[in-house]
């Protein structure tokens, strides 16, 4: 037993010195001090920025060209709102100034655009668009200012959230899939928008619209894809929801960057079904 004292006293001093250095190592005014909260930048769990060019997988009649008006072919459409779309003027709306109508959040991301996403500061992700210069403003900031007026771009409140669902463009290339589904995805709620058209053609969108959407990124090998997944909902001209999904390939640059303002072109003359 007398062997085990030195060791026992070494055991407490060592202790007492452990004690000590915590002691010292707290903060003034005693207690845990816990870290700073991480800014939506240092704590993103998706990495959107970069440049990215529309992929034009499906409805390319609608997003590559002007469709015939009228024609309001998969959007769900109430009376109301195929009325306006049948009295659409694209004349009327250039002598008015309104030219950027199609161009608006609720249609912009299935223009057939390039994006250029950046931070404009850590509370703010910015969305860039060669297709009528437009900007969005995604706002992780509750107390983000609102506009005074509704704008094209409405006012967006951004969140990192579990991803809903998404689509796998390795799937669509012949590659393998992932072993599991998307983990996180960036959820975009847009409000205060100033009316304007799902599509080029006219089909309308109202003031009251809520625009809902959801950023998510897949890889396949060196290639990368922004997924963005789109929710009108509409209670002035739609009977339901219109979801669409639009995917976006990755550029190394901003080498093809080409903005162009906002200008709609007029409707394709599309062929009868005789060919004449």
């Amino acid at each position: 037993m007398r062997t085990l004292r030195p060791v026992l006293a070494g055991a407490l001093l060592l202790q007492l010195a452990l004690a000590s250095t915590a002691a010292l190592a707290q903060p003034p005014g005693g207690g845990f001090q816990p870290p700073p909260p991480r800014s939506p930048r240092e704590s993103a769990q998706v990495d959107i920025t970069g440049n990215w060019v529309a992929l034009v997988t499906e409805d390319w009649l609608w997003r590559m060209v002007t469709a015939r008006k009228g024609d309001v072919t998969s959007i769900p459409v109430n009376g109301r709102g195929r009325q306006v779309a049948n009295e659409w003027n694209l004349e009327q709306d250039n002598a008015n100034g309104e030219q950027c109508r199609a161009f608006g959040a609720a249609g912009l991301m299935r223009m057939p655009t390039r994006l250029h996403i950046t931070w404009q500061d850590d509370n703010t992700l910015r969305i860039d668009t060669d297709a009528g210069e437009q900007t969005r403003l995604l706002n992780f900031a509750p107390d983000a200012p609102v506009p005074a007026e509704p704008t094209w771009q409405g006012h967006s409140k951004a969140a990192w959230t579990r991803a809903v669902g998404g689509f796998d463009m390795r799937a669509l290339f012949g590659g393998p899939r992932p072993a599991g589904p998307v983990k996180a995805s960036l959820k975009v709620e847009t409000s205060h928008l100033r009316p304007g058209y799902l599509r080029k053609n006219g089909v309308p969108y109202s003031a009251e619209t809520r625009l809902t959407e959801y950023f998510s990124t897949v890889s396949a090998g060196v290639i990368y894809y922004l997924t963005v997944m789109t929710i009108v909902n509409d209670p002035v001209y739609l009977t339901g929801d219109f979801v669409t999904s639009s995917q976006f390939k990755k550029e190394a640059d901003d080498s093809h960057w080409n903005p162009t303002p906002c200008a709609t072109a007029p409707p394709a003359q599309m062929p009868t079904e005789r060919g004449e």
